[in-house]
């Protein structure tokens, strides 16, 4: 059996320079940790016969290289940004859209400093925080208020909670769908303390079906956008204008959760075919809604946020309820949503990824793909550009595509699935997409100065 009293004390260890170096990046407690561990482990080792014996040299040599991957390993970010080269342009599992340099830049500014999220700088004394961003909502929409949560499912139940809590509120079967995650609508609605109430059938569902249900107990007529499916066929759903005019006759208000944000196109002769028929909020105001509910991170293409906009009357009710200060977002939302509202309202739709993204033509992603293969060639990869379709996704405009071209990568003797685990091991990992046991690169939403980093991927 080896020496064990070869191994150091971890005092003596920590005293040695190179751990000192670590100690001043990771600080003592961890160090100390990691050190104990990784002797432990050596005597382990020793102790079982595993290990022959060993030097003074060799156990420290051992103990010190073992104890700084430790530390590397356990302070490594979990959260680490990623090349999208799926061509869905905004994916979920990869936190939707992608902010603006305007916005990240605005961001930077906000979070290193005090700020007046709720400091009235006229007046000298305590303001609102929900008067930030709501301006620039209103402008684009045509709304006369609104106010910013975390997220769209958190607006939907709180506009339930404010404005139809103990009573019922109207939707059709065929909106009470399920979103990501596992979680239903009619799940998160329920928290809000309102009854909902189903009208018509999955597939038809009459304006009659609406008049029928309404009574003294109806609060509210919720439409929901079906922002993640579409059902075709034998189908029918009443029209935005229709339901209006039967609210008003009824006097119910009505709201519509429309899920993508989408503010529509400037110049609709250039619309991407794939959005021709995803609503647009300001149409939805116009038409007389009374409360809309959108995300501030799909096609608005920025932050994480739920974003309702509708008539002063309701939209102070909501800010008045309990749950909005258990929803409302902070000075970062707040930030970069205003960054990415102004290019929205002053007309630079380009500064937007989503927005340029959804511009691009396969034309124009073929020549960066063209690019992107002849570099991959160097570094030993088999190659082609092929004709494909990247899509929109989360949740918006469901099976829309849009024409692209793609990279097919290949490597003698590996498999698709070798080749994507290691893209998604390289430095930073690159997420791509397998068709037809084929791995495919869609640089639709890979940002040009990224396509360097992708040229130099190599095998080892």
């Amino acid at each position: 059996m080896s020496d064990l009293r070869v191994i150091p004390s971890i005092e003596q260890l920590r005293q040695r320079e190179p751990m000192r170096a670590l100690e001043t990046r990771y600080g003592r407690t961890a160090l100390v940790e990691a050190l104990r561990a990784e002797t432990a482990s050596l005597r382990d080792r020793l102790g079982s016969g595993d290990l022959a014996a060993v030097t003074v040299s060799e156990a420290i040599e051992a103990i010190e290289r073992g104890a700084e991957a430790r530390l590397r390993a356990s302070m490594r970010p979990s959260l680490v940004r990623v090349i999208n080269a799926t061509g869905v342009i905004v994916h979920t599992n990869l936190g939707r859209a992608p902010l603006s340099t305007s916005a990240a830049e605005r961001v930077a500014a906000i979070a290193a400093g005090y700020t007046n999220l709720e400091y009235d700088l006229a007046r000298g004394g305590r303001g609102r925080r929900e008067a930030h961003a709501t301006h620039l909502v209103a402008r684009l929409t045509g709304a006369e208020a609104a106010v910013i949560v975390n997220n769209n499912a958190a607006a939907t139940m709180l506009v339930l909670a404010a404005l139809a809590a103990g009573r019922e509120v109207l939707i059709s079967r065929g909106e009470l769908v399920e979103i990501g995650g596992g979680f239903r609508v009619p799940d998160v609605m329920a928290q809000s303390g309102a009854t909902l109430r189903e009208v018509g059938t999955t597939n038809r569902t009459r304006i009659a079906d609406y008049a029928a249900a309404i009574s003294e107990r109806t609060a509210l007529i919720l439409r929901v956008h079906p922002s993640n499916f579409r059902i075709e066929g034998f189908t029918e759903r009443p029209a935005l204008d229709d339901l209006v005019s039967l609210a008003r006759r009824f006097k119910v208000p009505i709201a519509e959760d429309l899920g993508s944000g989408w503010l529509g196109w400037p110049d609709r002769a250039a619309l991407p075919a794939a959005l021709r028929d995803e609503p647009i909020v300001s149409e939805s105001i116009a038409a007389g809604t009374d409360v809309v509910c959108v995300s501030g991170d799909k096609l608005l293409g920025g932050p994480q946020a739920g974003i309702i906009a509708g008539g002063a009357g309701p939209i102070a009710a909501i800010g008045r309820h309990p749950l909005m200060r258990a929803l409302r977002v902070d000075k970062l939302t707040y930030a970069a949503l205003e960054a990415t509202l102004e290019a929205h309202a002053v007309g630079r739709r380009e500064d937007v990824p989503v927005m340029r993204m959804l511009g691009l033509t396969a034309a124009e992603i073929g020549a960066r793909a063209d690019a992107l293969a002849a570099a991959l060639r160097l570094n030993g990869w088999r190659t082609r550009v092929v004709d494909g379709v990247s899509t929109i996704g989360g949740g918006s405009a469901p099976g829309a595509e849009l024409p692209t071209r793609l990279v097919e990568i290949a490597r003698d003797g590996a498999s698709a699935d070798e080749i994507a685990s290691r893209l998604r091991a390289s430095d930073p990992p690159v997420i791509a997409r397998i068709e037809h046991d084929r791995v495919v690169l869609d640089l639709r939403t890979v940002p040009p100065e990224q396509d360097d980093a992708l040229g130099t991927l190599a095998w080892a």
